[in-house]
């Protein structure tokens, strides 16, 4: 019997865990910013063969928390208030822009899926499940901009979701639950076309994830 559906399955939750773990070793700096990161070493102590290793730092690297050197593997690379000032304060101009542009192109049915995302966002932190958050969160913010015509802002926008913003509701808490009641505001104020009121919502969201995000590094470095 083929059950190679379920080796691809356990490997890509594995896969989410190694990445997980990591990522919140890093952004704790239990590996300091410049360390090298062993393959070898890792995969020892998270119980897990070099593969998963391998294809998460893989996966970090675009997230612009390790660098891959040539013979040197991967190095840490430091995460600065001003890195997160940056890609916050960047999200939080262009996606407002964004939306504002796409409200008017969205259809019934975009709105329907909207609040279908808001309500499947509901039900994960009701039951903590942040990786369904997570990906909920996403598909809601992506749904609200789809209609932006931009194609560069667009571009730039998913640039700026790779790496750490979209996992904020794992790593800060009361985040889920901060977020969940930011976005039913945004999605009474695109079904009543408010797109000035919504860009200050959106706008207020994102830089006050930001702002929370850059104490909670702090703390967790003290």
């Amino acid at each position: 019997m083929d059950r190679s559906h379920l080796r691809l399955n356990d490997r890509s939750t594995l896969l989410e865990r190694v990445v997980s773990r990591l990522r919140e070793a890093i952004l704790k700096r239990e590996f300091k910013p410049g360390e090298r990161l062993v393959q070898e070493e890792l995969a020892e102590a998270m119980g897990v063969s070099r593969m998963p290793i391998r294809e998460a730092l893989r996966q970090l690297e675009k997230e612009g928390l390790v660098t891959l050197e040539p013979h040197k593997g991967a190095i840490v690379t430091p995460v600065t208030a001003d890195d997160i000032e940056e890609i916050y304060h960047l999200r939080a101009t262009l996606e407002a822009m964004a939306v504002e542009r796409s409200l008017p192109h969205l259809t019934a049915e975009d709105k329907r899926t909207l609040r279908q995302l808001a309500d499947d966002m509901e039900q994960a932190a009701a039951k903590h499940d942040v990786e369904e958050f997570i990906q909920k969160n996403a598909e809601f913010h992506h749904m609200m901009r789809k209609g932006c015509r931009w194609r560069r802002a667009q571009m730039i926008l998913e640039m700026l979701w790779h790496g750490f913003p979209p996992h904020t509701p794992g790593m800060l808490p009361g985040q889920m639950e901060r977020s969940l009641a930011e976005h039913k505001e945004m999605l009474q104020l695109i079904e009543k076309g408010d797109a000035s009121q919504l860009q200050n919502v959106i706008r207020k969201h994102i830089l006050r994830t930001g702002e929370a995000f850059k104490e909670h590094l702090h703390d967790a470095r003290d």
